[in-house]
């Protein structure tokens, strides 16, 4: 039966194709590969990072573990090249398994029809999703914590009383009678709500602590969070197969993710550290590796949770343990700083050495000194493994969420119902560390004999407590004497030489009068060449060299990646002393060596406010035009800032001076 017959047959297209296939839509392909394979050729090799690394204790080690016969990350870089095309431009997706999809010229979409704009949006989505998690996981860990050490069930002082009362009154909770146990849980629990809500409500911490000139911008442009869950759990839906196909709209989801990720993940989670453990104190520290010492239990604490960590320190320092040591043969107990657990115990505890950021943690294994080696969450590499089996150097591992097949594991649940044994665990820890030291006497130790004296412990309070108030401050940067103010942070990338992206901005901007804070890993060759030395008053322009003198550094060390959160406050305090706008402010944000999802996130945050972001590595958004000028020019109308990438650090430092002279031009200050 012919269903048709007698009747009017209608096509949408009335034209055929003899050779087979058809496609209805008119795609416009952006051959992405020319730009790839041109930043590719900035990649360093393992040799140009042994000749032209800044520090020379990096090299040394290089060579030692070379000969050795060790494996680092940059021999593993090497190994990688040329890296994939499609991956460095974005255009790879495998969110379903109908792929995975690539995008080029013979294949301009993806099975399900995504193009590279939606390619390149959603997979940057999932990055700053990421970023969120990561943070706020850890930040999770800390307000459980205030919260247990305020009902009684963490054996823990809470010893920043003086923050918690003052962040407790800015939530709007009522101070007056309680005692800090009560205001602990109080605050807690708003941090807690403000992290996980789903229901939608007011994001607490964001209204109390932003600005009303950017909350209302942010409610114009509709990108205001219900909460870091909610937010991460969204990104993962519209993500999700056949879901939100507009890559305009993903962006916006990208905004939202990124004020979940200030506000809740890292704003949110640096009030609970400063309430639970206190804030820093300025102080100096030996730094570099030369500061390692023989014939000492040696513990190095890695990661980004600096919960039990605390409690390993103050075990290792007590009489009973150094006692125990000194039984076994050392002369005592001596803790080292890896990345940001070492940052937060360094300048809250004092005597904890910064040696590296997590890039290096194998260099400093390959020292052959560290008896016990103390990993909790994030930017800890499987690596670490096959340096520390190769020096007898004992892992342990602190966390559920993160396990190194081959290390002991002596942890929190993942339900984090064990708090309650924070000291039974950390005493087992030191004591384990005791047993290394006398398992490893034969191990031979090489050191290089590199170290320098560093200034920590700088932050908003100490700059009031030091000038009055930040008045002092705000006149200066009015007047000229300090050109600018940049944050200079983030990870390390063996894709730019490393920790030279970072020495080589930071040299150029204080010789150009521009105050730099520093935090995480980032601060790690900053304080290693010196930069938060006093004498580093010699390289500087005059002008900031006379307001610093006698004893300030022109580089301020605010402690871990979390404390990006002092960087901020540092700004809206400047900002409110002059009666300006934070968008309007001489200040950038520059993380040229970025690496993970969490500096994707810690970036937005920054621009969020107002503030260009500065970079010497580009994010997997060649692949796309639309998202790379979205990201590059069209958030200035929006937002009032944009990312700024440049591989060559010195033209990058070139731009951030030149843009902290256009935002002075604007204000009309010299």
């Amino acid at each position: 039966m012919n269903f048709y017959k007698d009747k009017e047959i209608r096509y949408h297209h009335r034209h055929f194709h003899n050779e087979g296939g058809h496609h209805h839509h008119q795609d416009s392909f952006d051959d992405y590969n020319n730009a790839v394979n041109e930043y590719k050729k900035s990649f360093p090799s393992k040799a140009n990072v042994i000749e032209n690394t800044p520090d020379p204790a990096v090299r040394k080690m290089l060579v030692h573990m070379e000969k050795q016969g060790c494996e680092t990350c940059f021999d593993r870089f090497d190994s990688q090249k040329p890296h994939c095309n499609f991956g460095l431009a974005g255009v790879c997706c495998k969110n379903c398994n109908m792929g995975p999809c690539r995008i080029t010229k013979k294949s301009p979409r993806g099975v399900c029809g995504a193009d590279a704009d939606l390619i390149v949006a959603r997979n940057l989505l999932r990055w700053v999703a990421a970023g969120v998690a990561a943070h706020g996981a850890r930040g999770r860990e800390i307000m459980l914590a205030l919260k247990a050490a305020g009902e009684g069930t963490l054996d823990m002082p809470v010893a920043g009383e003086a923050k918690l009362r003052k962040s407790a009154a800015q939530l709007g909770i009522s101070t007056e009678g309680k005692t800090r146990e009560e205001l602990a849980v109080e605050v807690a629990d708003i941090l807690l709500e403000d992290l996980s809500r789903t229901v939608p409500g007011e994001h607490k911490t964001l209204n109390a602590f932003a600005t009303k000139e950017r909350i209302e911008k942010w409610r114009e442009l509709d990108i205001l969070p219900i909460g870091a869950y909610h937010e991460v759990f969204e990104a993962l839906h519209r993500t999700s197969t056949g879901t939100d196909g507009d890559w305009k709209n993903i962006m916006k989801q990208f905004l939202r993710c990124g004020l979940a990720f200030a506000w809740s993940s890292v704003l949110g989670s640096s009030i609970a550290m400063d309430s639970l453990f206190g804030l820093p104190v300025r102080s100096t520290v030996k730094a570099n590796l030369g500061a390692l010492r023989e014939g000492y239990v040696n513990i190095a604490v890695h990661g980004h949770s600096p919960l039990l960590v605390s409690e390993i320190v103050k075990q290792g320092r007590s009489r009973e343990f150094i006692q125990m040591a000194k039984e076994k043969g050392a002369l005592g107990i001596q803790f080292y700083g890896i990345c940001c657990s070492g940052l937060s115990a360094m300048y809250r505890y004092g005597g904890v050495i910064p040696l590296s950021n997590a890039i290096g943690a194998e260099l400093v294994l390959g020292t052959g000194a560290i008896d016990l080696w103390v990993a909790d969450v994030q930017d800890v590499f499987p690596s670490i493994m096959d340096v520390a089996k190769c020096f007898k150097t004992t892992v342990v591992t602190t966390s559920d969420s993160a396990r190194l097949p081959g290390a002991e594991h002596y942890a929190y649940d993942h339900h984090h119902s064990n708090l309650a044994q924070t000291q039974e665990l950390a005493k087992t820890i030191v004591k384990r560390a005791i047993e290394s030291f006398e398992a490893r006497r034969d191990v031979p130790v090489f050191i290089p004999n590199y170290e320098v004296d560093a200034e920590i412990g700088f932050s908003v309070e100490y700059a009031t407590s030091r000038f009055g108030s930040m008045d002092v401050i705000a006149k200066a940067l009015q007047e000229g004497k300090i050109r600018g103010v940049v944050n200079l942070v983030g990870c390390n990338n063996p894709r730019v030489m490393y920790e030279k992206a970072i020495a080589d901005v930071a040299r150029k901007l204080i010789e150009n009068n521009i105050l730099v804070l520093t935090n995480g890993c980032a601060s790690f060759p900053l304080l290693k060449l010196g930069y938060c030395n006093v004498k580093a008053l010699e390289w500087t322009g005059k002008e900031l060299r006379e307001f610093l003198e006698p004893d300030l550094p022109p580089v301020w060390h605010m402690g871990e990646c979390l404390d990006n959160a002092r960087a901020s406050a540092f700004f809206r305090a400047l900002a409110d002393s002059l009666k300006k706008d934070i968008k309007d402010m001489p200040f950038a944000f520059a993380s040229p060596e970025w690496s993970n999802e969490k500096g994707v996130g810690a970036a937005l945050g920054f621009r969020l406010l107002g503030i260009n972001s500065y970079h010497s590595v580009y994010p997997p958004v060649q692949g796309s035009k639309n998202v790379m000028k979205y990201l590059f020019e069209d958030t200035e109308k929006t937002l009032g800032a944009v990312m700024v990438v440049e591989v060559d650090p010195l033209k990058l430092a070139d731009r951030i001076i030149s843009d902290i002279d256009e935002k002075r031009k604007a204000l009309m200050w010299k």
